[in-house]
């Protein structure tokens, strides 16, 4: 149980540490930081239901439909809604790279009691592609979400073009990854890694714009 433990929250953890070290939090921020965390981690509970629901129900007939509506936009909406309801119109919200600190928190809460399920259902042995892929992929989407949110919760003349690139830029990205899961066979492991590659690019400069 404790390496089951371990695996399931290292990765998240490295990664929240990253991008927290990276800018100056403040300490009244670090209670919405864990909420907004434990948020994300209950918030599977319901995706899992609806898609449960959706696939048994075989309610999307192609993998087009599937990665972007019954993957990417299930998961990046509701993560997307609670994060706009829950952090943003909050009063520790102060600058822009709050947005993204709570962005990645809880996506990270949400990544870490999916990856718990996934790595009971399959075995420890695939940990470390969980940590490579899935776990830092949600992350990432959490920064493009939070990093729009943050410009639009400073902006006037931008602000609803700003929330509605927080929604529809992380369902692209996601539904993107979910795409070459589902339908890329041959050349899947090249693929997949110059997309992280090229997300990983994305985000960093959003950090760096951020600070």
């Amino acid at each position: 149980m404790f390496s089951l433990i371990t695996a399931t929250t290292g990765p998240a953890m490295a990664l929240f540490c990253y991008f927290y070290l990276k800018n100056d939090v403040s300490k009244q921020a670090l209670l919405m930081i864990i909420k907004s965390f434990i948020i994300g981690g209950l918030l599977v509970f319901p995706i899992m239901v609806i898609q449960y629901a959706l696939e048994v129900e075989e309610v999307f007939q192609s993998e087009f439909m599937l990665a972007f509506f019954g993957y990417a936009f299930t998961e990046e909406f509701f993560k997307w809604f609670l994060l706009f309801f829950f952090a943003y119109k909050h009063a520790t919200f102060n600058k822009t790279y709050d947005g993204i600190i709570y962005g990645v928190s809880l996506s990270l809460g949400f990544a870490s009691v999916e990856n718990f399920f996934y790595l009971i259902a399959n075995g420890l042995q695939t940990a470390w592609l969980r940590a490579l892929f899935p776990v830092s992929s949600h992350a990432l989407f959490g920064v493009i979400m939070g990093f729009y949110l943050g410009k639009a919760k400073f902006s006037t003349k931008y602000r609803h073009r700003f929330i509605i690139l927080s929604l529809v830029l992380p369902i692209f990205l996601h539904g993107s990854y979910d795409l070459i899961l589902l339908t890329m066979d041959k050349y899947i492991h090249i693929t997949i890694l110059l997309f992280m590659i090229g997300l990983w690019t994305f985000s960093i400069h959003k950090v760096k714009i951020a600070n």
